[in-house]
């Protein structure tokens, strides 16, 4: 694995054993999903992706948007194709069809990702079927230099 792909999958398994934290973004101090993506943004491309507001634990069923997919965007560009998906890309979860994404991860490899996970801590999943079909969006890291 090279590229930026490979520079994601090393940076996520760094935070592997993070503890969850509502809003952190700290590597080994604490984390939640959103946390893990900013801090291995900064650890790429030296800062913050942009500013984040802060939100509660159900932020996503209040707002009636989909924030998370519109910052997908708005930060990696467009979604790739799901069966396109490579070591590295974000992976963006519903839980339900009619509700906005609220999980973000990083694809490990073709059968695992990395998350931080309510409860738990940064942790590597196995993409079983349950989690497979939550997928909204995949999206690729933008390149660094030659990447």
């Amino acid at each position: 694995m090279s590229g930026i792909g490979g520079k994601v999958v090393v940076l996520a398994e760094s935070w592997i054993g993070t503890p969850y934290r509502h809003q952190g973004a700290a590597k080994g101090i604490g984390c939640d999903c959103i946390g893990l993506i900013r801090g291995i943004w900064r650890e790429l491309y030296g800062g913050e992706p942009e500013a984040v507001p802060a939100y509660a634990p159900d932020w996503a069923e209040r707002s009636g948007e989909d924030r998370l997919v519109d910052a997908a965007r708005r930060l990696f560009g467009e979604p790739v194709p799901m069966g396109e998906a490579q070591p590295g890309d974000l992976l963006l979860f519903r839980w339900r069809p009619d509700c906005a994404a609220k999980h973000v991860g990083i694809l490990a490899e073709p059968e695992h990702f990395i998350h931080a996970y309510e409860q738990t801590a940064v942790t590597r999943s196995a993409l079983v079927p349950s989690w497979r079909r939550r997928i909204a969006a995949v999206h690729r890291f933008p390149a660094i230099g030659r990447d």
